[in-house]
């Protein structure tokens, strides 16, 4: 598994801004979901929900960003619903 410090020893990564931006995207989304786990720890419910949905979007932009390196045409493992896209409640994309 690479980490986030051999990744910046990478040249590949070194090189292509959408990458280093998706791992960005990602440090933040690790941190945020960390801030959140701490804040239920703490009963901080609204805090902790703002800490997920920031770390959502953090996600997001990764995923934006990984997708800009994809050939044109390429789905990505996941694409389309999910075995958690019909649970009733569950966030969909366009809600």
């Amino acid at each position: 598994m690479m980490t986030a410090d051999h990744a910046a020893d990478d040249p590949a990564l070194q090189s292509d801004p959408a990458l280093q931006e998706a791992m960005r995207e990602l440090e933040a989304a690790i941190y945020d979901a960390r801030v959140a786990w701490d804040c239920l720890g703490l009963g901080e419910v609204d805090r902790a929900h703002a800490s997920a949905l920031t770390a959502r979007v953090a996600i997001d932009a990764a995923v934006t960003a990984i997708e800009a390196r994809l050939p044109a045409g390429a789905s990505a493992p996941g694409d389309g619903p999910g075995p958690m896209a019909s649970q009733p409640g569950m966030f969909q994309p366009g809600d």
